[in-house]
């Protein structure tokens, strides 16, 4: 119990402490340099249930979907096989498709084993060269940028409580061929698409008090890369989060309501310190209600999002929705369906 104590005091000092430190970095901002990170579309949640808890989801269970965010929870899943695919309507029509498919071989004996996908598609955009003519410019039509990543993970339960996981992904990033050089009147080109090996690591530990779980991740790490003379570095970020099921605080709960809270306290290169915190209410394991806020943010606003679960058979399937404000861009619509078997 004293062991119990000690993580959730260690827990709740380092989120408390987020506050603090979000206020220290504001006062700091003049001298932190900011936006220095490139493949963003790393950062985008592609998860409805993440999107619709403000991504406060890294201590919660979950299937293949978990490799995008925290893999250690995947080692919980309770189905053989867990399969996962969803889409993303970004701002200024960029599409974001993923898919995950998790495996649990020999009851989870050696684990489980899982791969995911995703790939980005930025619409065609128009492609100009500055000219001596009327119009100061000649067209040269259109071209497709996009963005993908694949990736490989595996996630074991080292004990009844502690879980470890991890991993490797290929990302790539093809911003199409822009000119450097005229000779002759023919254009030279050079193209601007390069990629990187990235790994994710998590862990996660079930506190033994009620419901509580706590865990950590650190994801897209790998050296620095190239586009054509500037060099940049990824994304990297830490989380740390814990969360429980409150209804587990009352004297006699009931199985047919759940009510999930979930906070996670953010760290990220490339921008100030967030805290995110989630809420999920589920009536008979059937249909869940969402909702999200993170602060600071500069346009973010609240997450709102419904999941509904049905068996079919031997499958279950579930679908879930999730609308998040951004303020003076257009609000993003995300939709997930799972599937375990």
């Amino acid at each position: 119990m004293k062991r119990n104590l000690l993580f959730i005091i260690l827990g709740c000092v380092l989120l408390g402490s987020m506050p603090d430190a979000v206020n220290a970095q504001i006062e700091d901002r003049e001298r932190r340099k900011l936006a220095q990170t490139g493949f963003k579309f790393l950062n985008v949640t592609t998860d409805a249930r993440a999107a619709a808890l403000s991504d406060a989801v890294t201590s919660l269970h979950s299937g293949a979907e978990a490799m995008f965010f925290n893999t250690a929870s995947m080692a919980w899943m309770e189905r053989t096989t867990s399969v996962s695919v969803g889409m993303v309507q970004w701002i200024a029509d960029i599409n974001y498709n993923h898919a995950g498919v998790a495996v649990r071989p020999a009851g989870g004996r050696y684990g489980v084993f899982g791969a995911t996908v995703l790939a980005v598609d930025y619409g065609d955009i128009q492609r100009t060269v500055l000219a001596d003519t009327d119009e100061r410019y000649i067209d040269l039509g259109t071209f497709s940028p996009g963005a993908w990543s694949v990736g490989l993970g595996y996630a074991n339960a080292i004990t009844e409580r502690f879980s470890v996981g991890g991993n490797v992904k290929y990302v790539s990033q093809d911003l199409g061929q822009s000119i450097i050089d005229v000779n002759d009147g023919d254009y030279l080109y050079a193209d601007n698409e390069t990629g990187v090996f990235a790994f994710d690591f998590g862990v996660m530990y079930h506190v033994g008090l009620e419901s509580l779980n706590f865990a950590l991740s650190i994801r897209n790490f790998s050296e620095e890369i190239r586009f054509v003379e500037e060099s940049f570095q990824l994304p990297l970020t830490f989380r740390i989060g814990l969360s429980m099921n409150v209804m587990h605080l009352m004297e006699n709960p009931s199985e047919n309501h759940k009510v999930l809270v979930s906070v996670d306290a953010e760290r990220p290169r490339d921008y100030y310190e967030q805290l995110k915190i989630g809420t999920e209410y589920v009536f008979m394991d059937r249909i869940a209600l969402r909702a999200g806020y993170v602060f600071p943010s500069d346009e973010e606003g609240i997450a709102l999002g419904v999941g509904l679960r049905q068996p079919l058979g031997s499958t279950d399937f579930a679908v879930d929705y999730a609308y998040s404000d951004l303020g003076i861009f257009s609000s993003v619509h995300r939709f997930t369906f799972n599937f375990g078997f």
